[in-house]
């Protein structure tokens, strides 16, 4: 199926040949954007959500929420990477032109504008849930009982886990946990006007005690800091209190170590995750009138530049904590409830073995369709059917929501040969994974990690079953981690397929997975990194230059979370200076510039930001009309291209195919949540001029999948009619 002519950038002339190649340098680093600044203004879009009033306002909530969460990870992973480039002397430049400390100066800019914004939409925003009388209280706006019911709730819920810790010669400074919330204390001794003294408590959010506490009667809320320090008489009796200041740290994340040589994965990782405890600090954020001897006093202590690593912060610290109050029960104030259907062809209560068999492959849409009914469903009877014989999969991320890893229990329980390939270096989620780890294999299944220096990041569940014509393969494969919370909040992909090849594909990458030889591995459909996906792609782009004309143009489409590769950036520009249309839907990190004059005149470049976030893969090429699907667990960056295990998966059945270009299509069409790529960088949002327009995509599919299970319903009903029928005569 040919794509339409609503996917071509409009009001753009078709380009009438290739401009010389020798006319423009295609490694000079103003075509390239860099990595880190294009990532922070994706998250100047998600913020943009919270200021836009057609936005719900706990939704709006919810996104400031989700950036102050983005930017604490961006100092634990990639500014602290920075960081340690600086430290070691790296002064290589990257594609865009940049040594690392350039990349941490201008990042840091943007990062204080980000900041600023947040501040003035989290004013705004409590202001006007204030008239829905919600309320972020001070102090000061309590009265008396108030004060009392909160004294009396910290008291017994949560003053037994508050430590002070004095800070004087006699106690040297104390070790300030990650991400900690802190009051920084001076108080003097009775009696004593010329002795004071500092004193640490950490504010024991987290673990079941709440950032916020609510008041009796009603939804308003005090920041549990507010309660301490108004009654650090119960912690420090008798002291005058001088003053009481908020302060938070942020830690390196890159701790990673060579696994080279390393005897034991699993005690590596675990080691790193002690040493990522006491990691450099690498951000100091404090209250905007806290004493000037006070924040030196700690950036001295915590080895941090006082111009540089010190972050004032006006409102409120740790704004990732308002994702308590944006998930209040209060419909009106946010999106319309979600729930996903169960994908139609899988409405049928027989094996799913047989579904697939007959009716497949399907396709799989997150969060539109659901996980539980699909995914699980699928692990759930692999583990009961007595012939199914083995089942192999990847685990990424999973969570203790997820019944993955129960059911893969349940399977080895019940003889079947079961392997999963472990990734114990998911970022922030390597704890977890340990004691995933450790659980599977504890009811014997045999649990890998990986090939020795690549991340496995694929995504992919076999079963093997013998079926009534022999041994057959049934296979998932996604675009999102085996995470049933995720699966709600994040748009994603997956196949259900029994394809013979795909099959004979998979088994292939499991053994290579479980032993790392590379020797004689062949593939006859799948694309698997490092050995063959980038290649893959740099030809297939190439194919798409030598079969476009003008009359026959190409076209190539990607949607992606992240464009970083250089060498496919180069290859794309290389494809539209030839005159081939290039749609690309990146969600944050890009370095193609759309509209360079004889260079990317015939590309466009947009964003998706709405209610879900944007996670699925679809690689697109026209093919001189023998149209390539790809979907797949891989981003266009070098580390996933050459150094993880990532799996793409070509679809080829046409209903799939149409499910595809529906979906590229609604997106590229969005009126209403698609942001524009400008040739310098720049995103525009695109505004909808009719009522029509004004519905973003995210709700187009949601009505697409709905529309699909009335469809079906429909369907299955006028099936049993006929069948009473038949039955009656």
């Amino acid at each position: 199926m040919k794509a339409t002519d609503s996917t071509q950038p409009a009001a753009q002339e078709e380009t009438s040949g290739a401009v010389d190649e020798s006319s423009l340098n295609l490694d000079a680093s103003e075509y390239y954007l860099n990595r880190e600044l294009t990532w922070l203004e994706f998250n100047k879009r998600v913020l943009h959500e919270a200021a836009d009033e057609r936005t719900p306002l706990l939704e709006r909530l919810k996104f400031i929420a989700i950036v102050s969460a983005n930017m604490d990870e961006f100092f634990m992973k990639r500014l602290g990477g920075l960081k340690q480039q600086v430290g070691a002397g790296v002064a290589t430049l990257t594609v865009d032109g940049r040594t690392p400390q350039q990349q941490i100066d201008e990042t840091s800019q943007v990062v204080r504008e980000i900041e600023s914004q947040m501040r003035e939409n989290y004013l705004q925003i409590t202001e006007k849930l204030r008239e829905h009388d919600i309320a972020i209280l001070s102090y000061d706006e309590l009265d008396r009982a108030d004060k009392n019911y909160l004294r009396e709730y910290y008291y017994e819920n949560i003053y037994p886990l508050v430590t002070p810790q004095s800070i004087d010669p006699a106690h040297p400074f104390p070790f300030i946990s990650n991400l900690s919330l802190n009051l920084l204390v001076l108080v003097r001794y009775p009696g004593a006007s010329d002795k004071t003294s500092l004193t640490r408590i950490k504010v024991p959010v987290g673990a079941g005690i709440p950032r916020f506490l609510k008041l009796t009667d009603r939804r308003h809320y005090v920041p549990l800091e507010y309660v301490i320090a108004n009654n650090l008489d119960m912690l420090l009796p008798e002291m005058e209190v001088l003053s009481c200041e908020v302060f938070r740290v942020t830690r390196n994340a890159n701790t990673e170590r060579s696994e080279e040589h390393a005897d034991d994965l699993l005690s590596l990782i675990e080691s790193e995750l002690r040493e990522r405890r006491f990691a450099p600090i690498v951000r100091l954020q404090v209250q905007k009138d806290m004493k000037p001897v006070h924040r030196g006093m700690l950036a001295a202590e915590l080895f941090l530049d006082e111009e540089s690593d010190v972050y004032e912060v006006i409102s409120m610290p740790a704004m990732r904590d308002l994702f308590e109050l944006a998930s209040l029960d209060v419909p009106e104030l946010r999106d319309p409830p979600h729930k996903p259907i169960d994908h139609p062809e899988l409405v049928d209560t027989r094996s799913i073995f047989h579904i697939i068999r007959e009716r497949g492959p399907l396709l799989l849409q997150h969060p539109y369709e659901s996980f539980g009914t699909s995914v699980e469903r699928f692990l759930k009877e692999a583990s009961t059917d007595p012939k199914v014989r083995a089942i192999k999969m990847t685990l990424y991320r999973t969570s203790s929501d997820t019944k993955v890893v129960d059911y893969l229990i349940s399977a080895a329980r019940n003889g079947k040969q079961v392997a999963v390939v472990v990734e114990l270096k998911a970022r922030f989620d390597e704890a977890a994974n340990i004691r995933w780890a450790n659980r599977m294999e504890e009811a014997g299944i045999h649990v890998t990690y990986g090939v020795v220096g690549l991340k496995t990041h694929s995504k992919i569940i076999l079963v093997v079953r013998n079926d009534y014509s022999g041994i057959k393969r049934y296979l998932h494969i996604g675009t999102g981690n085996y995470h049933a919370g995720t699966a709600r909040l994040y748009s994603d992909l997956g196949i259900l397929t029994n394809d013979e090849d795909l099959g004979r594909d998979a088994t292939e990458l499991f053994n290579y997975l479980t032993t790392g030889y590379t020797q004689e591995r062949s593939y006859r459909k799948l694309l698997p990194s490092p050995k063959m996906l980038k290649n893959a792609l740099l030809s297939k782009i190439k194919r798409e230059r030598k079969l476009h004309s003008p009359e026959t143009p190409g076209l190539i489409q990607f949607k992606m979370n992240a464009l970083e590769d250089a060498d496919i950036t180069r290859a794309l520009y290389e494809a539209a200076r030839d005159g081939v249309r290039i749609d690309l839907i990146v969600r944050d990190t890009c370095r193609f510039r759309p509209g360079i004059p004889g260079l990317s005149e015939t590309a466009r470049v947009i964003g998706i930001v709405g209610r879900f976030l944007e996670h699925t893969r679809i690689y697109y090429f026209q093919n001189g009309g023998e149209e390539e699907y790809f979907i797949g667990s891989a981003d266009a960056m070098k580390r996933n291209l050459e150094s993880r295990v990532e799996v793409v998966t070509p679809v080829s059945d046409k209903k799939l195919c149409e499910e595809l270009r529906f979906i590229l299509n609604t997106q590229l069409n969005d009126q209403r949540s698609a942001w524009e790529m400008q040739s310098d960088g720049s995103f525009i949002q695109r505004q909808p001029t009719s009522e029509a327009e004004a519905v973003g995509c995210q709700e187009l599919l949601i009505q697409s999948a709905e529309k699909r299970a009335k469809q079906a319903t429909k369907a299955a009903k006028g099936k049993k009619k006929r069948r009473l029928r038949r039955n009656l005569r």
